[in-house]
């Protein structure tokens, strides 16, 4: 990875077209085959980024969630090479799920338009995770820093649009956001007394709605 970077002229087709040779890694075990107000989500308004497996992490699903940035590390690292792009990798386990992280060089075509780009390499690289180990990931990508700024943003327009609701007792729609957004945005709300949030709408153009409570 230390070859001197020439971006590509459209990242995301060429992850796209050379996702076959990189995602390689051979199972362990094969995998299990309009309304005023919106209605109130039944699981929890994207409480979870995705339905997550049952991993008890107390009883050595830490262990998986280390395996899975190991394998996910070991994907992007040769993505990286194909791609032609210098970056460092960084591992973690935050929560209940691996984190990945792509540091330094410059990394802005990895991440494109509104993050768009990241968020097609986080779904390959889950899709090499769950190759390699036979179980469904929830692991989280970030590149250059994106999420870590996209959440600080995100939390200031939460708590700002939160006090705005509960002061004017009026609902607020906030802009479509993927369900990373979303989830960082409820969370924010649910810490703020007297309002709650709920999610309306279809994938792209989701939303979060704020709502003062009854």
């Amino acid at each position: 990875m230390s070859a001197p970077h020439q971006p590509p002229s459209d990242t995301a087709a060429t992850a796209e077209a050379t996702a076959g040779a990189v995602l390689s890694p051979a199972p362990d075990t094969a995998p299990d085959g309009p309304t005023d107000l919106p209605d109130r989500d039944e699981a929890g308004a994207d409480a979870l980024v995705e339905p997550a497996d049952e991993v008890d992490v107390r009883a050595g699903g830490t262990d998986l969630l280390v395996r899975e940035g190991d394998v996910a590390g070991d994907y992007l690292e040769r993505l990286l090479d194909i791609l032609d792009v210098d970056g460092d990798i960084d591992l973690d386990v935050e929560g209940d799920r691996a984190s990945v992280a792509i540091v330094g060089g410059d990394l802005q075509d990895l991440v494109g338009s509104d993050g768009s780009v990241l968020e097609a390499l986080q779904e390959l690289t889950r899709l090499a995770v769950a190759q390699s180990t036979g179980v469904r990931s929830r692991l989280m990508l970030d590149i250059g820093g994106y999420r870590a700024r996209r959440r600080a943003d995100l939390t200031s327009l939460a708590a700002e649009a939160a006090r705005r609701v509960a002061a004017g007792r009026q609902a607020e729609r906030l802009a479509p956001m993927n369900p990373f957004e979303r989830k960082v945005v409820h969370d924010v709300v649910a810490g703020v007394a007297g309002v709650h949030s709920e999610s309306e709408g279809e994938e792209p153009n989701r939303r979060v709605v704020v709502l003062p409570d009854r």
